[in-house]
């Protein structure tokens, strides 16, 4: 099947790669040529585990090329996904249609024969309804049909996503794009594939719904985290007692400094607008936003008090930048008010990260970036561990204690048991456990 994938951001450059890995013709576009050219060269501008050797091996293979040319791309496709951002617009939270709109007139422009249409971004309920109507303005005798089929897609565990999806949720409103969808996703599966079809406005709803349910479910346990450190109890204990009951489930029942990263807080935002704008306003999200905007400070504030209240002329070491692991993505990652906590109450900080510093110099001034977990230890008076990479699970604590002024850790993944931490010299503060308790190993969120 010929596929042409608009967008070769992280959603459109993942899915484009494992669409031509089914054996499929695929071509990704982008205005960006920079970007164009760099994937030409077999650069990816994304880091994702094994995305760089999925393109390689099916652009070699000559199934994946890259181009700015989207009319040609259009043109000869069978299939068309639009895979453009939706970034909350500023102002008033709403999610930036403009890309999709404009892709939807370029799209009508150039389109040959018929050819389904299909809206892969994270977009509000009726945006389906507004390209169809662009497209048919554009050109009245363009012979397509507009799908709704949202990504699924965690940073850090992508391309698993992609080829062992939970679901494939496709929403239609003309059966003609059923048999197209079902054969571009037919390689998934011998006999019956995890897709569901819907109406095109409930396949847009439920992507939203599902973040903001995820986002909830971490906000909960954080606020349960807050409650334990008050009465004593163990919130990985509770979240062990709750998650074991099978409608609650285990995922996301981890507690930290927050939700960051490319969906969750756009989403949740886009959603609690869409539910203003429907005169049905979505109580628990809009609580939750603000509920996941204030901790991310407050974990600032959390180091300082495990400063004894005094961060000026301190030096804090950081270990951890991105959002999740196995991500170089910076957007809304809770390091960044974290650290802007700390600098506005007068601390140095030194940070490390395995792979998003170079994004975090967009974002985050001010801050020494250092070459490995030590050395951003290395004349600390405190270290927080924000991001939990597997590089910093293991580390050597007696060695981080003996290069650091003061042995003061704040574990904010709760990746070490308290004891350890202890034994090693550290006074060491965590999240939703009172020192000296035990701790069961943790599961990385990157899992989740």
């Amino acid at each position: 099947m010929r596929v042409t994938m608009i967008g070769s951001g992280y959603v459109g450059l993942v899915s484009g790669a494992c669409f031509a890995d089914f054996g499929h013709d695929v071509v990704c576009v982008d205005l960006n040529t920079a970007k164009i050219e760099a994937l030409q060269r077999g650069e990816i501008p994304i880091f994702e585990p094994g995305l760089d050797a999925l393109v390689a091996t099916n652009a070699s293979a000559g199934r994946l090329t890259f181009t700015n040319d989207l009319p040609s791309a259009v043109a000869q496709a069978d299939i068309v996904f639009v895979a453009v951002g939706t970034p909350s617009r500023r102002g008033d939270g709403h999610a930036d249609l403009s890309y999709v709109y404009a892709a939807a007139r370029d799209i009508a422009r150039a389109v040959r024969g018929f050819t389904v249409i299909v809206t892969k971004s994270t977009v509000p309920v009726g945006t389906g309804d507004e390209v169809e109507r662009i497209i048919r303005e554009t050109n009245p005798e363009a012979d397509v049909v507009v799908v709704s089929n949202p990504e699924f897609l965690r940073e850090g565990a992508a391309i698993e996503d992609f080829k062992r999806p939970d679901r494939i949720v496709v929403g239609i409103e003309d059966e003609r794009a059923r048999p197209v969808m079902e054969e571009v996703y037919r390689p998934l599966y011998l006999n019956q594939g995890p897709l569901i079809f819907t109406g095109r406005r409930t396949a847009e709803l439920t992507k939203y719904a599902g973040n903001a349910f995820l986002a909830m479910k971490i906000t909960f346990i954080n606020e349960i985290a807050d409650l334990c450190e008050q009465t004593g109890a163990n919130v990985q204990d509770v979240a062990r007692g709750i998650g074991a009951d099978n409608r609650i489930g285990s995922k996301f029942l981890h507690p930290g400094p927050g939700y960051g990263g490319s969906c969750f807080p756009k989403d949740t935002l886009a959603l609690a607008k869409t539910g203003q704008d429907y005169g049905t306003p979505l109580r628990l999200v809009e609580t939750t936003i603000a509920i996941n905007d204030q901790r991310k400070r407050a974990m600032g504030r959390k180091v300082i008090a495990a400063l004894q209240g005094k961060a000026r002329g301190k030096t804090v070491g950081v270990l951890g930048l991105t959002f999740k692991p196995n991500t170089d993505d910076m957007r809304d990652a809770p390091s960044i008010a974290i650290i802007q906590t700390l600098i506005d109450a007068g601390a140095r900080v030194r940070a490390y990260d395995p792979e998003g510093m170079e994004a975090a110099r967009a974002v985050l001034d001010n801050v020494e970036y250092c070459e490995s977990a030590y050395d951003a230890a290395k004349g600390a008076d405190c270290l927080v561990l924000v991001t939990e990479w597997n590089a910093f699970r293991s580390l050597d604590l007696v060695r981080i204690k003996d290069l650091m002024i003061s042995p003061v850790l704040v574990d904010l993944r709760n990746v070490y048991r308290p004891n350890e931490a202890e034994a090693a010299g550290f006074a060491y503060t965590s999240v939703g456990r009172r020192s000296g308790g035990e701790q069961e190993d943790t599961i990385s969120s990157a899992a989740e």
